[in-house]
């Protein structure tokens, strides 16, 4: 796909991601209306996303974002949709289908494809490296440089995770050369927490259980204990991955309470079990390694019912 044969003829644009934007939700769509609009002046093009995390909003023009997603629909001569299926992207899904026309692209292997053309590749690193791919090079700035290395740090895990691939360094590389401080960027979204962050992170590590042999690792913050610290869904980012840190650990559970009996679930896997899998059965959805969803029940009832999807996997016969 070439971003620039799609925009032939069109005036207006709308641009969204997933609810609970990520730094390659925020990337992906910022990179992209940056590029437009350095390159497009003519054409008018809206984002609309939810609230966007304090460490993404360095990010040029993330001020411009919709947030509070209007009630009138307008019919976009295009509409575009990244690092998600339209079923995630919250208010912005009605705009996507009253669209002239519209385009998907996802790295998601539970996205089966929505919109008029897609250009989703599970196996790549984040749909930042997939809109690089769309883009013309000479027409990128730093400003569109840093948007997408943002998301594919943030996806890969600073390049460690196991979509990291050979193309993904050198996409890395290439955006590099535009000149901006990618260690100073790489510690603010990935490493730097604020004070509440690392108190909810003590907390959920003090509190973790260790099940399966210490194959499986799990923790659980309740609103109460959010309430106290005075921490919101943003701070929880993070916990999950470094429980799954955890010498002899191979899947990690984290859960946050969002309503009563009502629990955001984040699973992560070193491979041993496909944890996209289990989050589909329970209506979410992700990677191989990472994948997450949302879960009504008690606790222990939703606990125990992830875990023996979990213990199937790890003892399979």
């Amino acid at each position: 796909m070439r971003i620039d044969e799609v925009l032939k003829g069109v005036k207006t644009v709308g641009i969204t991601g997933h609810e609970r934007p990520d730094g390659d939700c925020v990337g992906s769509c910022m990179g992209m209306y940056l590029y437009i609009k350095k390159n497009y002046p003519q054409i008018r093009a809206d984002v609309f996303l939810e609230e966007i995390p304090p460490e993404y909003r360095f990010i040029k023009d993330t001020d411009k974002v919709h947030s509070d997603f209007q009630t009138d629909i307008e019919v976009y001569d295009l509409f575009i949709c990244l690092d998600s299926g339209k079923e995630r992207t919250s208010g912005a899904e009605k705009l996507f289908d009253a669209a002239k026309r519209t385009v998907n692209i996802d790295h998601h292997m539970s996205n089966k494809g929505t919109g008029d053309e897609l250009y989703i590749v599970t196996n790549a690193s984040s749909a930042c490296e997939l809109v690089y791919d769309t883009l013309d090079r000479d027409k990128i700035d730093e400003d569109i440089a840093k948007a997408l290395y943002t998301g594919m740090v943030t996806d890969t895990g600073v390049f460690k995770y196991n979509n990291t691939s050979p193309k993904t360094m050198e996409v890395a590389a290439k955006l590099i050369s535009y000149g901006f401080d990618f260690g100073s960027l790489i510690d603010h979204v990935f490493y730097e927490k604020t004070y509440i962050q690392n108190q909810i992170l003590g907390r959920a590590l003090l509190e973790s259980i260790l099940l399966m042999d210490g194959r499986c690792i799990v923790s659980v913050v309740s609103k109460q204990t959010m309430e106290f610290y005075e921490a919101g869904s943003n701070d929880m980012d993070g916990i999950v991955n470094q429980l799954l840190l955890t010498v002899g650990v191979d899947c990690a559970i984290f859960m946050y309470e969002k309503a009563p009996l009502e629990y955001k679930v984040s699973l992560r896997s070193n491979g041993a079990v496909n944890v996209a899998e289990i989050a589909e059965i329970l209506g979410g959805g992700g990677h191989v390694r990472a994948a997450g969803c949302t879960v009504s029940g008690t606790q222990h009832d939703v606990i125990n019912n992830i875990t023996k999807y979990i213990h199937k996997q790890l003892y399979a016969e």
